[in-house]
């Protein structure tokens, strides 16, 4: 049975990627995957075959995945992150239902929330919630009605694409619906081109994380009621007695 590899890669660097992942991309004829996404891992697997799509292709990019492996080829679909987490699995699976013959394996991947936290030091240490703000594919309701409900359970919020050209001013109007149930002065985080050349984190309040410009290849951390600032780094507490 031919078989295609859905892979989180992780943040970039080789060295955050799997072991898991790195050998099944070894084991592989072919890897597709976004153009920005292929180029990340060329270097490490330079013998492979590489068959990319640009950005807004992702029906097309699993379509060649499966024609591929229908070639009798096994085939890797790499993904930034974890290929469950806004990634391809789902795509792949739903896909994969006109290819019975050929075998999805899905490959877990070091996401951003958890790649940004460990360079922030502990944010999520306790419940959080995972919210993307582009609205691609979500209506702003939807994600206005989730930041909200988030915020009012006091949960530490992951913001994943909080800005872009078109939307420069999400992450403005997201602090301000979290500043209707948290304090201004909560504790935020951001981690920019995580586990990437020009990684940059800094710690703020969420009055200070309002105003702060960002781009897509930045995390956003917002703490709950009961995280710190220690010594620069971000902790949310368990609630461990000591």
């Amino acid at each position: 049975m031919s078989k295609i590899y859905v892979v989180g890669i992780g943040p970039g660097e080789y060295e955050q990627m799997t072991m898991r992942a790195a050998n099944a991309l070894k084991s592989c004829d072919v890897i597709v995957g976004y153009t920005v996404y292929v180029d990340l891992v060329k270097e490490h697997f330079a013998e492979k075959e590489f068959l990319t799509t640009p950005m807004r292709k992702e029906v097309d990019r699993c379509e060649l995945a499966f024609e591929e492996a229908a070639k009798g080829k096994t085939v890797a679909m790499i993904c930034s992150g974890d290929a469950g987490v806004y990634g391809m699995s789902g795509l792949m699976l739903e896909i994969g239902q006109r290819y019975p013959q050929i075998e999805v394996e899905v490959i877990p991947g070091v996401t951003a929330a958890t790649g940004g936290a460990a360079v922030l030091g502990a944010p999520l240490i306790h419940d959080f919630a995972l919210i993307s703000l582009s609205d691609l594919m979500t209506p702003w309701e939807k994600i206005e009605k989730r930041l909200l409900c988030a915020s009012e359970a006091d949960f530490v919020i992951c913001l994943y694409n909080p800005s872009s050209k078109k939307r420069h001013d999400y992450l403005q109007k997201a602090c301000d619906l979290m500043m209707q149930h948290k304090s201004p002065d909560t504790v935020c985080g951001t981690v920019q081109s995580i586990g990437r050349e020009g990684e940059h984190m800094e710690v703020m309040t969420l009055k200070e994380l309002r105003e702060k410009q960002v781009d897509m290849f930045t995390t956003v951390f917002i703490g709950n009621s009961q995280t710190k600032n220690i010594g620069g780094r971000m902790v949310t507490p368990r609630g461990y007695q000591y």
